[in-house]
């Protein structure tokens, strides 16, 4: 039951590096392949990506953390040395996504790209990164849920040695970062799929099928855990989720006036 994974990776003398940070990066990095090789398949180029990326990475980063603390201030106030310290996680994921949207905006006017377009290339790296991003969550045993029995997790076909880091605080919990990054990577297949075969999807569609799918898969998971942001009686991320679907509806009508997918 103790045998937890430490979430260390690596010490390097006063140096550490954490499974957490490892997830991330190897998200991005694979979120940034697939992104560069369909950017080159609609006529943007590989730069378009890593100028991007340089910039977006580090902003979003901070945007998913000045999320987090915000809506975190009642223990924050009292612990600033704590703000900064981003390896012990504590970021939301719609944070990041507020703050990357928002340099996309200027990046794609700046460069005279599609917004659309960039939209729907980055869509299915962006989910994949998700998913993979999720088990820094593992790793830190964070973003559980409800408390359960070792025989549900057992008759779920759990590995051992998950098991074994699902007993949180003195119980076994659901373990909600698994089933949200299952569910991402459900998204990303479906994305993949509907990009490859649809022949009558517009740009914006496909990016607007990610907030639709996305946002359900983390209304009903947001609902399970046990760490959730609140705005009074409110769960945030339930309620930036029904924003999000209702954007994303909206969003993949109205787009049906765009030119139609390059494939």
């Amino acid at each position: 039951m103790n045998s937890y994974i430490n979430p260390i990776a690596v010490s390097l003398g006063p140096i550490q590096i954490h499974w957490y940070a490892l997830c991330i990066v190897l998200g991005i990095v694979l979120a940034v392949v697939l992104a560069v090789n369909q950017a080159k398949k609609v006529g943007m180029t590989s730069d378009d990506i890593y100028d991007f990326v340089l910039w977006a990475v580090p902003l979003s980063f901070i945007g998913s953390r000045l999320y987090y603390v915000v809506f975190r201030w009642d223990y924050y106030k009292y612990h600033l040395d704590q703000i900064i310290a981003i390896w012990h996680g504590g970021i939301a994921i719609y944070g990041g996504l507020i703050a990357g949207a928002i340099f996309l905006y200027f990046f794609c006017k700046k460069r005279k790209l599609s917004i659309s377009q960039y939209l729907d290339v980055a869509a299915p790296s962006v989910v994949i990164a998700q998913s993979i991003g999720r088990w820094g969550n593992f790793f830190n045993h964070e973003a559980y849920g409800a408390i359960t029995t070792e025989q549900y997790l057992q008759n779920i076909h759990l590995p051992n040695w998950l098991i074994s880091n699902m007993y949180i605080d003195g119980a076994y919990r659901q373990p909600t970062f698994l089933y949200e990054s299952l569910w991402d990577m459900f998204v990303f297949i479906v994305l993949l799929v509907v990009r490859r075969f649809n022949r009558s999807l517009h740009y914006g569609q496909l990016f607007a099928l990610y907030l639709i799918f996305y946002s359900c898969g983390r209304y009903i998971i947001e609902g399970m855990r046990t760490d959730s942001l609140y705005l009074g009686q409110w769960r945030i991320s339930q309620l930036v989720s029904l924003l999000l679907l209702i954007t994303g509806i909206v969003l993949f009508i109205y787009q049906k006036k765009s030119p139609l997918y390059k494939h």
